[in-house]
């Protein structure tokens, strides 16, 4: 499938990589429009990401679907928030699904987010999207759960593709602006014990990965976006100081992490849990990427 001129629609487009994926892709000549909550652009169209409406022709105009909506996972995950997380998700897919069965003129391509946290936490095995482990606790079965949605939605004439995406590095958005910040104020240090597996994306490769699926008819079922150098926390951190030219990074112990997630509303899972990713199956199909190791991205 040729990216030249193609319709583009992204559910809960409005965040970090929808904007960016949105930039992109109107760059190279496509036309891109947005399913959000409250629409303010001419190329945004509003859903409640539950149900059926008027949104649903936007199905038949579209020749890519990529669905990104779902509630930050940069929050406390009290009960509310929990179910909040996991709604958005599967709500989202499963209406979706729904409306693409009724299209009489169907999406060629429909990418579903998912995440890199689908595998266990890993300091030593690397998790391929065939020898990858699952674990059993609210994260992974977040992830889980969304893409048995996502699966088991029967279509005739739509490719389907979930991207398990590990942290994208970007100027904008994700996690590198925090890192940053801590870095700047002396803090960056290891976080924990550093020995934990940091897996990521350059926002660049992340944007040309999903460039690559829409061109490659041969890409389906679940797709680790994720550079094939994962890094250790320390080393990552030790990375961020030398680029930024930070002298030193105080080391925060587990314990630091609990109090200071606690402060700004979010979970040390996010740092502390190992992600030891590999994106098997887009190296195995010729993927390049351009920013293959740590230092390229930062």
């Amino acid at each position: 499938m040729d990216t030249n001129s193609r319709h583009i629609l992204i559910a809960g487009g409005t965040g970090f990589l929808g904007s960016e994926l949105e930039n992109y892709f109107s760059s190279k000549g496509n036309e891109v429009r947005i399913l959000t909550r409250s629409p303010k652009r001419k190329n945004e169209i509003q859903w409640d990401a539950k149900n059926l409406g008027d949104w649903i022709t936007e199905i038949e105009w579209a020749d890519v679907l990529i669905n990104l909506t779902g509630k930050s996972v940069n929050c406390r995950y009290t009960e509310e928030n929990k179910k909040l997380i996991m709604s958005s998700r599967v709500d989202s897919t499963a209406i979706l699904c729904k409306a693409i069965q009724q299209a009489d003129n169907p999406p060629k391509l429909w990418m579903n987010a998912s995440s890199a946290t689908f595998y266990v936490h890993a300091e030593t095995r690397p998790m391929t999207e065939d020898d990858g482990i699952l674990g059993d606790d609210f994260s992974m079965n977040v992830c889980r759960r969304w893409e048995e949605e996502f699966f088991k939605c029967t279509l005739n004439h739509t490719r389907t593709v979930a991207l398990r995406i590990s942290l994208v590095l970007g100027r904008s958005g994700g996690a590198l602006p925090m890192l940053r910040k801590i870095t700047r104020l002396g803090m960056g240090g290891r976080q924990g014990s550093g020995e934990q597996y940091f897996s990521w994306i350059s926002l660049k490769d992340f944007n040309r990965a999903l460039e690559f699926i829409i061109n490659h008819e041969e890409v389906v079922g679940p797709i680790n976006l994720a550079s094939p150098n994962p890094v250790k926390n320390a080393y990552l951190m030790k990375a961020l100081r030398k680029k930024m030219g930070v002298p030193f990074g105080i080391p925060q112990a587990k314990w630091m992490l609990e109090i200071g997630s606690r402060i700004i509303g979010t979970e040390t899972e996010l740092i502390l849990k190992s992600r030891n990713v590999i994106p098997e199956r887009l190296l195995e199909k010729g993927f390049e990427f351009e920013d293959p190791n740590i230092e390229d991205a930062l």
